[in-house]
């Protein structure tokens, strides 16, 4: 039976988030082990998203946005602004820093945001590679359009599909549109399976899920659009052990996260050019 996954409402740096992952019933879903909806939120000028400079180890990032948009700067170089349905795919590896603020146009107007931000842990074979960044467009990502349905295969495979962005572990991520009275089915069965309903309602089984609920699939394999839905399905291959989190730190290997720590209390991290004068503390 399909199992409910209430979401918690936490302050990053300043901006209320709901938290699905890490959850008390289920800390991962396949390799996805964090999964944050940033709004949706209207801000007044000179209000907004402003996170300051962070250091992340033993994951990738993946920034998906609905609404509004977002400034990304790293310490690779990379500083460009990603707008709705497109994609940012920053696997930290062994250590990256980042910031995600808003352009000098964005801050002085009165604007909304809205996006979903996912952390996929790196296997421990590929945890302390090279950090990287990918910013793909959403022409670029693979479409599914037929019969009032829309799927947009955001990483991984599903459905035929594969992502141009790179993966680590065996996932998929969608975003799908549909009309009411649309059959979904499953992708990749085998896999494990959460979706989150981001507008309608669905039927799942013998029971009815609605805007902002997180559904863990277990034997279901359809879903149903009681109206017009938009929805996220995300998941992969189930992991029989889960790396140890704290704050922006995964790994397996708790001594690895704790010189995170003291390389970030020292300094030891590199530095974003451009964004440099100020950084997150550790808590």
């Amino acid at each position: 039976m399909a199992v409910l996954l209430k979401g918690s409402v936490k302050d990053l740096d300043g901006f209320s988030v709901t938290r699905l992952l890490p959850h008390m019933k289920k800390r991962m879903v396949g390799p996805f082990i964090f999964f944050d909806h940033m709004g949706p939120a209207d801000f007044l000028p000179g209000e907004g998203i402003d996170v300051r400079p962070h250091p992340h180890i033993g994951l990738s990032t993946i920034t998906y946005m609905l609404d509004g948009s977002l400034l990304h700067r790293d310490s690779l170089g990379n500083n460009l602004e990603i707008l709705p349905g497109d994609v940012n795919w920053m696997t930290a590896g062994k250590g990256i820093v980042h910031s995600e603020r808003e352009t000098l146009e964005v801050q002085t107007h009165r604007h909304t945001l809205n996006g979903i931000q996912c952390w996929l842990a790196l296997p421990k074979a590929m945890a302390e590679i090279e950090p990287s960044f990918h910013h793909i467009k959403r022409a670029q990502l693979p479409h599914f359009i037929k019969e009032g349905i829309t799927k947009r295969l955001i990483a991984g495979e599903a459905y035929g599909m594969t992502s141009p962005l790179k993966t680590y572990s065996p996932m998929f991520y969608l975003d799908v549109v549909a009309k009411a009275n649309k059959t979904i089915t499953r992708p990749t069965p085998e896999q494990e399976c959460m979706i989150y309903i981001i507008d309608g309602k669905l039927t799942i089984g013998d029971n009815q899920y609605q805007t902002g609920d997180a559904v863990l699939l277990e034997h279901e394999q359809h879903m149903v659009t009681d109206r017009y839905s938009r929805f996220l399905l995300l998941g992969g291959e189930n992991w029989p052990e889960v790396p140890r989190m704290y704050w922006n730190f995964v790994s397996f290997d708790m001594a690895r996260i704790e010189q995170a720590k003291q390389d970030w209390i020292q300094g030891k991290f590199p530095t974003i050019p451009g964004d440099n004068q100020e950084f997150t503390p550790l808590p």
